[in-house]
């Protein structure tokens, strides 16, 4: 989905550097790009700030969209 619309999602390094910028998610939780090894066993990674601490979760990928959004960027 985020290709279709032209962004990236944000790998994890790239969300702990954008929590430097403000404080994100801190209500929600949001998708991040999942290194292939885990994507190919079917997990997906999301991360949200709670308790002034970024976290990263995983869960299924068949829940991939479901309920949350992703961070993504564009690069102009």
């Amino acid at each position: 989905m985020a290709a279709s619309i032209g962004i990236e999602l944000l790998t994890e390094e790239q969300y702990r550097k954008l929590q430097e910028l403000g404080e994100f998610d801190r209500k929600t939780s949001s998708w991040v790009r999942t290194p292939d090894k885990i994507r190919n066993l079917g997990g997906a990674l999301f991360c949200d700030r709670r308790y002034d601490h970024i976290f990263v979760y995983h869960n299924g990928a068949e829940s991939y969209y479901s309920s949350r959004g992703f961070r993504g960027r564009v690069k102009v």
